[in-house]
């Protein structure tokens, strides 16, 4: 073989090996998106199977209590859904809290009190 032919092959071969790092790294992104998403979904299942158990009790004390509205009844349906792990400030309303309390959740629910 010439020294030419393989130099040659060697450069290809170090492209080839380039490529395949650079798929690497796009399959390490996906996995990383799919186990985060999994896990946000997962948490979510969790938050929803808690509130489903608790909903016949909740029911059960509704039924007992006026059918009045209280002034309360905002502050406290918003405080329900922080404790099941939502947000409730403007920020990031409606999406899951993720990495335990949320400043602006909480700086919104002492505003209210």
């Amino acid at each position: 073989m010439k020294k030419k032919d393989l130099f040659e092959q060697v450069s290809y071969m170090e492209e080839q090996i380039g490529q395949l790092y650079q798929q690497l790294g796009d399959l390490k992104k996906q996995l990383s998106d799919i186990i985060e998403e999994n896990h946000r979904l997962e948490m979510e299942n969790h938050h929803l199977r808690q509130r489903l158990d608790d909903q016949p009790s909740q029911q059960n004390e509704g039924e007992s209590e006026d059918s009045d509205v209280s002034i309360g009844e905002g502050y406290d349906n918003l405080a329900r859904l922080y404790e099941e792990g939502f947000h409730i400030c403007n920020v990031h309303f409606g999406s899951p809290r993720q990495e335990g309390d949320c400043l602006f959740c909480l700086l919104f629910l002492n505003k209210t009190k």
